[in-house]
């Protein structure tokens, strides 16, 4: 896991968020996702830089259609936002947990 990754699980794990079960580096077929919570079909991907040269992003595309396609939401966060604003992520999961909104991409960045 990722430094932002531990920082992100330390909020998540034992239901700490609203009594919501997360789990992390969670498989769904060939992909294995950053976190994901079963109950409401979301998953959490948090990027570094890595992530913004042109072919990852086709990749990350790829990744994040698939998981549409079998129902599941993908939140995604730049790293540097689970370490600056710790509260605001929360939140922002948060408020997707809810969402009756249909599946869709949905990309949180500052």
């Amino acid at each position: 896991m990722t430094a932002a990754e531990v920082a992100l699980w330390k909020m998540l794990r034992n239901r700490q968020l609203d009594g919501v079960r997360f789990f992390r580096q969670y498989s769904i077929d060939n992909y294995i996702l950053d976190f994901y919570c079963p109950q409401y079909h979301i998953a959490i991907e948090l990027d570094g830089d890595v992530h913004f040269d042109e072919l990852k992003i086709e990749q990350d595309d790829q990744r994040t259609n698939y998981l549409l396609r079998k129902g599941v939401r993908v939140l995604r966060f730049e790293n540097f936002e689970v370490f600056q604003y710790p509260q605001r992520t929360l939140d922002e999961i948060r408020k997707y947990l809810y969402s009756n909104d249909n599946p869709e991409n949905i990309l949180i960045s500052s």
